[in-house]
């Protein structure tokens, strides 16, 4: 395992190149949780994610030690706009493995770093597979996201930075998906302070990390699927997960729509961008998963802000409907004059605001003389949601929620 001199050399190496990015008290994110929290902005660092870090020390690492002729990587996002980037300051030609399914943006903003892309594979486990086969192939190194030590102690410099900004943290809350942050940061923290604690919070659509930790041994997924994509890790790492066995005291899950929530939350109340990825943490401070002392003083990490735009809308969207300020109903109505209007003048008496609605009358699943309105709308609420359930029970309106 790497030592913390491992991890100052790394801040020797990228301090001259990567941000230190902005560590910020959260004044309504306190006063919500109980905790006295701080956050750490990698969503400002130069390629919009900490993965620069650990791609710069391990590239610099490499130039240190030998002659270069090429650096392979495979990464969907931020691991490959951090090796582009690294490469592009040493003058090495980089190539980047991607899924085929990588959106364009990405793979656009890689190639505006300097990188060759090469588009394999279905999924990441599949370009990384043909990644390393190419880079054996050709003699070049292969630069791996996270079950590398110099990537690593590249990310461990983030505690550095965290533990010299803000005194006497009781713990700091980090994102997981391959392993790579946390075992950095927990090595760095527990050699400075090692009554700190460190929580990792992975996403429950990937969870293959959160499982080994509970059983001890790696367990890899069958398969991911989360908003979260930059901790979408399917398998385990056995070396990463023996840096989080040794030092990292607790992990948790946090849900699709909790993630969505918190990416709202940031944006509207804390005015950051974060990509899902970076916003588990603070999802998990919101929906009670982080178990600490009230009044505890906190870090935590948002890892990234490369988020894709078209997927903001829809996390938007859900972030909307989970906060109680979207509901969308679909209402089974008699298919006679006057009814869609007795409809919407129960949705006037209470105040909802309608901002989409569909009528259908021609759906097979319809009895004789019945139509659907399907309608979304604008709520304040929970307790304003109820009492739109509430009268439309009372007039014997047929409806169902939809999420």
């Amino acid at each position: 395992m790497l030592n913390i001199n491992d991890v100052k050399n790394a801040h020797k190496r990228i301090e001259n190149v990567v941000y230190n990015t902005p560590m910020t008290y959260a004044p309504i994110l306190s006063q919500k949780s109980g905790y006295d929290v701080y956050l750490k902005k990698e969503n400002l660092q130069i390629t919009g994610a900490f993965k620069l870090r650990g791609a710069f020390n391990a590239i610099a690492s490499l130039v240190e030690s030998k002659k270069i002729e090429g650096i392979v990587a495979a990464s969907a996002g931020n691991h490959a706009q951090g090796v582009a980037y690294s490469a592009k300051h040493f003058n090495i030609n980089a190539t980047i493995i991607m899924p085929d399914s990588t959106p364009l943006t990405k793979v656009q903003g890689v190639r505006d770093l300097g990188a060759t892309v090469i588009l394999n594979g279905s999924n990441y486990d599949e370009a990384y597979a043909y990644a390393k086969k190419f880079a054996k192939d050709r003699g070049y190194d292969f630069v791996h996201p996270f079950e590398d030590d110099t990537v690593i102690a590249g990310q461990g410099t983030i505690a550095l930075e965290i533990l010299e900004e803000v005194d006497n943290l009781d713990a700091i809350i980090v994102p997981v998906g391959g392993g790579g942050l946390i075992s950095g940061i927990a090595k760095v923290a527990k050699y400075i302070n090692p009554n700190i604690k460190i929580i990792g919070v992975a996403s429950a659509g990937a969870s293959a990390m959160k499982n080994s930790y509970d059983k001890k041994t790696p367990i890899d997924s069958l398969s991911v699927r989360t908003i979260a994509d930059g901790i979408a890790v399917r398998d385990t790492s056995p070396i990463t997960l023996n840096y989080i066995l040794d030092s990292v005291d607790n992990m948790t899950l946090v849900e699709e729509e909790e993630i969505a929530y918190a990416i709202l939350f940031l944006l509207e109340k804390q005015k950051v961008l974060v990509e899902g990825a970076g916003a588990v943490g603070v999802a998990g401070l919101l929906h009670n998963k982080i178990d600490l002392p009230k009044d505890s003083k906190i870090a935590i990490v948002l890892s990234g802000g490369n988020i894709d735009v078209t997927m903001l809308s829809l996390i938007i969207e859900k972030g909307l409907v989970k906060s109680s300020r979207k509901m969308k109903l679909q209402v089974t109505l008699i298919d006679k004059p006057g009814s869609l209007k007795l409809f919407t003048q129960l949705l006037e008496e209470v105040g909802a605001n309608i901002v989409q609605i569909g009528y259908d009358r021609t759906s097979t699943d319809l009895r004789f003389g019945d139509a659907n309105v399907s309608v979304a709308l604008e709520t304040k609420g929970e307790e304003h949601q109820d009492r739109i359930r509430d009268i439309l029970i009372r007039n014997e309106f047929k409806f169902r929620e939809e999420y």
